[in-house]
């Protein structure tokens, strides 16, 4: 077994259980792509064992703390199973289901998303790619399914040394020979969302903003929201949920009508969401959708004298890493000042980030200082972040990518 030896004082983040070594961390020694090695303290303490990655500043992630552990087959088949088992202890209303969470399910590197009868996995280290065949068949055994979806895409690969790889790992028994469907339909809460597994985003869908949208179907229908406007729709996700809150709203008693402006820069992604208010039984007169810039947008919107009774805000990551943090808190800064001038008073904002470099303390003083230069003061309702099968725990914290505010314009 190789060992990599780490310097003096760098041995802390693992006995405090942190799963990533980097590459300054390390006094000597390394392995192959993928490899698992023995990582030891700089008086040769075992720590960890963790899969190397010649190629990364995370040169090593850590599969075990534990020196009696063995890494091979039946390790990834118990972690697999042990991330299955905790979903259904879940509280997930949906078909469409994150299994595995990376490092928060003990597996670097790995995110399983189940849609119905089809999983769609991301290899994005060096580690889950050398162990790719024995996770894949785990994944199939522990959740009895037969159809398996590589989205090995995501730009991380890179960093890994890794090239994209995308295709059925398997397909299972399709009818006549063909390939098995990747338009897939899911449940999620009342309505129904449909994907592409080979060309959305991510593995498909934004699983992790299930709750949010919940969330925001629930504030629709207790406040009886009019004018919502929703950006960074991608394919409507919120603009369903809105709707959904409105009609209920209305069927209680409020005020009928309404409308939800949808704006996203993707053509295909607006066309799909058009499609997601017709197949839940909306009004489409009800829903616009604009192909524009987000930015541009809001500020002819202000520009015209609009206001609104609810904005989300979803971007895509601005900062991928803390060293982009600067530049993304002011394209942050800029769309929350924007958002918060369109409200009206009493106007509720679901604002968000998914950038892993922008804490979430960092992500409030953003929105404050937004508010400050758009002269609205407001107030904090909620804290949101990823749905549960999305974990942070206690020993990762960076599990924490999604941060989101509920703010309400004061009066």
């Amino acid at each position: 077994m190789k060992t990599i030896r780490l310097k003096p004082g760098k041995e802390r983040s693992l006995q405090r259980r942190h799963p990533w070594i980097f590459e300054s961390a390390i006094a000597k020694g390394g392995g192959d792509s993928g490899e698992t090695v023995r990582v030891e303290s700089h008086e040769g303490q075992f720590l960890a064992w963790a899969a190397f990655s010649p190629a990364s500043r995370i040169r090593a992630r850590v599969w075990s703390f534990d020196e009696a552990q063995r890494i091979d087959a039946p390790f990834f088949i118990a972690a697999c199973a042990r991330s299955i088992i905790a979903r259904a202890r879940f509280d997930i209303q949906s078909d469409g289901v994150r299994l595995v969470h990376g490092e928060s399910d003990g597996l670097p590197g790995l995110i399983v998303d189940r849609y119905g009868d089809t999983l769609v996995a991301q290899f994005t280290s060096a580690g889950t790619e050398r162990w790719k065949t024995v996770i894949a068949d785990a994944l199939l055994r522990e959740t009895g399914l037969a159809r398996l979806y590589e989205r090995s895409d995501a730009s991380v690969r890179a960093l890994e040394g890794l090239e994209p790889a995308t295709g059925w790992l398997r397909a299972g028994a399709a009818p006549g020979g063909e390939a098995p469907p990747v338009e897939l339909t899911i449940h999620e809460h009342q309505w129904q969302l449909t994907l592409n597994i080979a060309e959305g985003h991510k593995t498909g869908f934004y699983l992790d903003q299930r709750d949010s949208r919940k969330r925001f179907a629930d504030y629709a229908r207790r406040l009886g929201f009019q004018r919502v406007l929703n950006c960074f729709c991608y394919t409507g996700g919120f603009s369903v949920a809105a709707l959904a809150g409105m009609g209920a709203a209305e069927a209680a008693g409020g005020a009928p009508g309404g409308q939800v402006i949808s704006i996203d820069s993707s053509g295909p992604a607006l066309e799909r969401a058009r499609a997601h208010v017709v197949l839940n039984g909306f009004d489409p007169a009800r829903a616009s959708f604009l192909d524009a810039d987000v930015n541009a947008s809001l500020r002819q919107f202000l520009k015209e004298g609009r206001q609104f009774d609810a904005i989300v805000l979803d971007p895509p990551k601005f900062a991928p890493t803390a060293a982009h943090a600067d530049r993304a808190a002011r394209a942050y800064k800029d769309i929350n000042r924007l958002a918060l001038q369109l409200l009206v008073p009493g106007g509720v904002l679901f604002t968000f980030s998914c950038s892993g470099g922008i804490s979430a303390d960092l992500f409030h003083k953003i929105v404050a200082s937004a508010g400050a230069d758009a002269g609205v003061d407001g107030y904090i309702l909620e804290r949101l972040g990823g749905a549960p099968d999305h974990p942070m725990t206690l020993e990762f914290p960076e599990g924490e990518y999604l941060k989101g505010l509920v703010v309400m314009r004061k009066g």
